[in-house]
């Protein structure tokens, strides 16, 4: 056998663990099946954006400056945080579980070549598509409304997109542990408060140290201040932490996605 033809051990080992082109089958699918639905993706951008406008620049007239800032400046790239974090949740929880256990979709997609990790990438691919298409429009409101203080923004869509995947893998792994649909209480128990509590709103200093400790644990909050270094100039090597995190938080969750899909449909 040529020398050519054998991949590199971790090549080999990625291609294991996350699958190869078949995935992008199931994102063709998906993109297929929202052709004449394309409304719908656009719902989970007016959320953040209506916050922005009705909080940020609204209430933001009677807060005034918040570390150096606009109050609106303050909590876009929370909201941007916010928005990439919909849109990936979205598709990864809710849709997910339809497919898996009503459409049965999976069920027939394994009935082919495609494996299961294959589902599981192509399906984490599909709600990061969502996320960034969130986090793209919701950047363009935030740099035509004057909120971006560095150059440093430029890599506010990477980071979003980041986001964006740690929480769709994560998300969709969830999925595969629910029972039925009132488990996805779960889902906004989950996410309301992290929306709320992950300096959203207003720094962190105003939690006493051990909230502080929590807060800093969550990964939204991680999300948002790797976007707010960004956008606002305060760029250091403190924010590979939250690179990191959600790094691993991306490949945790979609390891146990492909795992959990396999051990599903397969056995």
């Amino acid at each position: 056998m040529p020398l050519r033809v054998l991949p590199w051990p971790a090549v080999a080992r990625w291609r294991q663990l996350f699958g190869g082109r078949s995935s992008l089958h199931l994102i063709e699918r998906h993109a297929r099946a929202y052709k004449h639905a394309w409304l719908v993706l656009l719902s989970g951008f007016g959320e953040p954006l209506f916050y922005l406008l009705s909080l940020g620049v609204g209430l933001g007239k009677l807060v005034g400056p918040v570390g150096g800032v606009s109050y609106a400046a303050f909590v876009a790239p929370a909201l941007l945080a916010t928005s990439a974090m919909n849109g990936a949740i979205y598709d990864s929880t809710f849709n997910v579980y339809f497919l898996l256990k009503y459409a049965k979709l999976y069920d027939a997609v394994l009935a082919t070549p495609v494996r299961a990790t294959d589902v599981a990438l192509g399906q984490v691919g599909w709600a990061l598509l969502r996320s960034t298409l969130y986090a793209s429009a919701f950047i363009t409101v935030i740099l035509g409304m004057g909120l971006v203080y560095s150059w440093w923004a430029l890599l506010a869509l990477p980071a979003a997109i980041l986001t964006g995947f740690a929480f769709a893998a994560a998300g969709m792994a969830a999925s595969t542990f629910m029972r039925s649909w009132q488990d996805f209480e779960y889902v906004t128990l989950v996410s309301l408060p992290l929306f709320l509590f992950s300096t959203t709103f207003y720094p962190l200093s105003v939690y006493p140290r051990g909230l502080q400790i929590v807060v800093e644990c969550t990964p939204l909050y991680q999300a948002v201040t790797l976007l707010r270094g960004l956008t606002l100039g305060g760029v250091s090597p403190a924010l590979l932490v939250p690179v990191a995190y959600l790094s691993v938080m991306g490949v945790a969750g979609l390891v146990i996605a492909g795992r959990r899909v396999g051990s599903l449909l397969l056995t």
